[in-house]
């Protein structure tokens, strides 16, 4: 992960790659412009100083800006913090991203279609853009999801770079376009929301290029795929597939927990430290076995001190070892009706 910060001239530079110790950051989410109008990695690398008469470049000021009034030293941008000609750089990128908007101290949108105008009163200004707002182009991104849900922090900006709000003040806004729940909006675990459910947030979104619309929701269902970009809709069939096989080992893990948890319920621990239902219930049948046929009762004892139990998804094995081992025939030996001497 490289990161944007001012060098000491006030000119923006860029960080080494950093795979530890990344420092604090925001990040910005915002709506491409033009190719030849937005600053690439190698219009940075280059040094020229063309780079400031692209539109682009004024959404780099904006976000290294608010990040210094913010108290942040650096922070990161799409558009020229990936080394996009480098086809490992941006697979690792992509099937990074969601951790990185997660990991941000703070994420900041630039609403470029959404503008204040110019009014007095708080009023007015909120009744100029709140329509806009909800009609912004941000919204309809297949990016949006991740950047919208899994920075804690979400601050949404004017053209003219003004403070609409947060994340937490415009939920509602925010909800009634996006359809996304508010649980959602405010950090619940994806895990909560169904395969369905979260295949639905992704209908009718857009992206440039027909495989995004299949790796823009990696990070929301936690799941890894390589990226092969020219596949087309193909992606979006073998990401289904990833999510099926995701789903299905997670469904094997909580299983066999499940079973581990019954396991020692019934059975204890392995190294008997902790005693199951079946050893309790043993030993007080022992004790009364004990009371009237003392040789029966070391009989089965040892037995149960010998016996593998297993307990399995249809059940408990039977305590073969227990009645091949012990004379049950004994047992007749003691009753109620039998006589004690």
């Amino acid at each position: 992960m490289r990161l944007l910060e001012f060098d000491g001239q006030g000119e923006l530079r860029l960080t080494k790659n950093l795979d530890e110790n990344i420092p604090p950051y925001a990040i910005l989410s915002h709506t491409w412009g033009a190719d030849d109008e937005e600053v690439t990695f190698k219009d940075l690398e280059s040094g020229s100083s063309e780079v400031k008469v692209k539109l682009g470049y004024r959404k780099l000021l904006f976000c290294g800006e608010r990040a210094k009034r913010d108290g942040l030293q650096y922070f990161w941008v799409d558009t020229c913090c990936i080394d996009k000609a480098n086809h490992t750089e941006l697979s690792e990128a992509i099937t990074s991203m969601f951790r990185w908007y997660r990991d941000s101290v703070v994420c900041y949108v630039s609403l470029s279609d959404v503008s204040v105008g110019i009014c007095d009163k708080i009023d007015e200004i909120k009744e100029t853009w709140d329509s806009a707002f909800r009609s912004s182009r941000w919204f309809t991104r297949g990016w949006t999801l991740q950047e919208l849900i899994a920075p804690r922090s979400v601050e949404f900006f004017s053209l003219e770079g003004e403070l609409l709000g947060n994340k937490e003040v415009l939920e509602q806004q925010i909800q009634e376009v996006t359809g996304l729940p508010i649980a959602a909006l405010r950090g619940a675990s994806l895990s909560d929301f169904s395969v369905d459910e979260r295949l639905r947030w992704a209908e009718n979104r857009q992206t440039r290029k027909e495989e995004d619309k299949a790796y823009c929701l990696l990070g929301i269902f936690n799941v890894f795929m390589p990226l092969i970009y020219g596949e087309g809709e193909n992606a979006f069939i073998r990401l289904k597939e990833v999510i099926e096989r995701s789903s299905r080992t997670k469904l094997d893990e909580a299983t066999n927990k499940s079973l581990d948890e019954s396991r020692l319920a019934v059975l204890g621990g392995l190294d008997g430290q902790v005693p199951g239902l079946i050893a309790r219930l043993a030993t007080e049948f022992v004790k009364e076995v004990q009371n009237h046929t003392p040789n029966l009762a070391v009989q089965m004892q040892e037995a149960f001190r010998t016996q593998e139990k297993e307990l399995t998804n249809q059940g408990l094995d039977s305590l073969q070892h227990i009645t091949r081992t012990v004379d049950v025939a004994k047992i007749t030996d003691w009753g109620p009706s039998k006589k004690q001497g």
